[in-house]
């Protein structure tokens, strides 16, 4: 793999870290300080949809000034997050709590925009493969972001999490050194080469193909999302888990999430994307009946792992798979479209999540997942089966 792609990895170990920090912390701080239980789960939420509104403005200023230039940005936005954070847990206050997610969030918009120039750095061929390698960083930001998270929360602290979200902002400032000394840009090209600004977006999307790429990441992301933001009330205030079991279980799953990425581009190559998503809807169906059987630790660890691998096999065979409906041209736009998709559904997900465990229960709240992982099913079978019929 190109050095770029390494530095890449790095980066995203360090910067990927707010995810697992603020799905860990983000509940219980804001149980500890919300006016309301319903709102406990809100910073979240909010993570996702500060992704969601920085999304567009990411993808423009990337097109415009290059991706390393955006890139800092969004380390930089990360390290400001930490500190409002701090400042949050300092004063108590709720709307700092939710405004360093939201900050965070929009660093997070950047973030994920690293696979995509992992892809463009290798050939076509090898784009499943370096994307898969950059989602390795989650790795150690599964582990890393929840050990940041539990260092403000020793018996006795007279401001939770504070030490945790300055942890958060150091993380980010190390992220933001990688990018700034490792990351070497590519030759901006971008004006010139998209000046025409490829077909249509209405031809575009006639393709179901996109619709299957966009329907794999963004179903994953808001099935996994929307059972991962409730585990953690779940196990501590509903099925009486201590702390440091929610902290294994989410660890252990992010860590689900990301492992599969040593084999999931070479099983894009060798078994085909279709089969790849076929085995994602499958472990969602798995953590499904295992997360409505029971609430031991047990039930909970088993059914994460299985919606960790899930969600891996479906964002990274929907991630391959996008490029095959744009050109160079059109890339910007349709990977910008793409996430608004993904993170969008993420974060309707992540703020209903609070709500409809509080109404019906952890049982009931998983089965609801259930539609959407049928929605995505219905759409590989007319992509084939339309694709099928082209080729005969």
């Amino acid at each position: 793999m190109p050095f770029n792609v390494w530095v890449l990895v790095a980066a995203q170990a360090l910067a990927m870290c707010t995810a697992p920090f603020i799905v860990f912390i983000g509940s219980i701080q804001g149980r500890l300080l919300a006016p309301a239980p319903e709102y406990a789960t809100l910073p979240v939420g909010l993570v996702v949809v500060g992704t969601v509104l920085a999304i567009k403005p990411a993808t423009w200023l990337m097109e415009r000034l290059g991706r390393k230039r955006v890139m800092l940005l969004g380390a930089s936005m990360g390290m400001l997050a930490g500190l409002l954070g701090a400042l949050a847990s300092w004063l108590a206050l709720f709307p700092l709590l939710c405004a360093a997610a939201v900050l965070g969030g929009s660093g997070l918009a950047v973030v994920h925009q690293y696979r995509f120039a992992a892809m463009e750095s290798v050939p076509d061929n090898m784009a499943g493969s370096a994307a898969a390698r950059v989602l390795l960083g989650g790795l150690v930001a599964a582990w890393l972001g929840p050990e940041i998270a539990t260092l403000g929360n020793e018996a006795g602290t007279e401001h939770p999490f504070l030490a945790s979200w300055l942890g958060l902002a150091g993380v980010q400032l190390a992220a933001l050194i990688i990018l700034g000394l490792g990351y070497r840009a590519r030759s901006e090209r971008v004006r010139e080469a998209h000046a025409d600004g490829g077909r249509p977006l209405k031809e575009i999307l006639a393709n179901p193909l996109i619709w299957v790429a966009i329907s794999s990441a963004a179903i994953g992301y808001a099935v996994m999302s929307f059972i991962m933001t409730a585990t953690p009330l779940s196990m501590t205030e509903m099925a009486g888990h201590d702390l440091d079991a929610a902290k294994r279980v989410i660890q252990l799953h992010i860590m689900a999430m990301y492992l599969p990425s040593l084999i999931s581009g070479w099983l894009t190559r060798v078994i085909g994307i279709p089969v790849m998503m076929a085995v994602g809807l499958l472990a969602y169906l798995g953590c499904i009946i295992l997360a409505a059987s029971g609430v031991s630790f047990h039930h909970y660890l088993s059914a994460l792992l299985l919606l960790g691998v899930g969600w891996n096999f479906l964002f990274v065979g929907g991630t391959t798979l996008l490029p095959s409906g744009y050109t160079e041209a059109e890339r910007f736009r349709v990977q910008g479209l793409n996430d608004i998709f993904v993170f969008g559904s993420q974060a309707t997900a992540a703020l209903s999540a609070g709500v409809i465990l509080s109404w019906l229960g952890w049982s009931s709240l998983v089965m609801v997942a259930i539609p959407f992982v049928i929605v995505h099913g219905i759409l590989m079978a007319v992509w084939l089966i339309r694709r099928e019929v082209r080729i005969r």
